[in-house]
């Protein structure tokens, strides 16, 4: 990956996965339990986006409800990483495992229960 990209393009990437990656948690774990629930995780959760809520909270509209908010900032993020950095950065994106963080994952998976 580091022969394709500079560091700090692969740091900001990183960067900005697991903050998307993280809110898409907090909505999924948002279902099952309540963003005031004691279990722990669902603090961790609730604790490391608040912030990134409030940022994007003059630009989220009204009549979202309130567990789909988190979903909807990752949807940035995401659009961010998928169309801007390419176009900001020239390379190309062939889809998911373009990006350097999922393309990480998925070959650890691989290596690990692939054969």
């Amino acid at each position: 990956m580091l022969e394709q990209f500079p560091v700090w393009v692969i740091i900001l990437d990183y960067a900005l996965g697991v903050v998307m990656w993280t809110l898409i948690g907090r909505t999924a774990m948002n279902i099952f339990l309540p963003v005031d629930s004691s279990f722990f995780f669902m603090r961790v959760f609730v604790k490391a986006t608040d912030p990134v809520l409030r940022v994007f909270k003059p630009i989220t509209p009204g009549f979202l409800l309130e567990p789909i908010v988190p979903l909807y900032v990752a949807w940035f993020f995401f659009l961010f990483r998928f169309y801007a950095m390419p176009a900001m950065l020239g390379y190309d994106v062939m889809g998911m495992l373009s990006f350097p963080l999922e393309s990480d994952i998925s070959r650890m998976l691989y290596a690990t229960f692939g054969n």
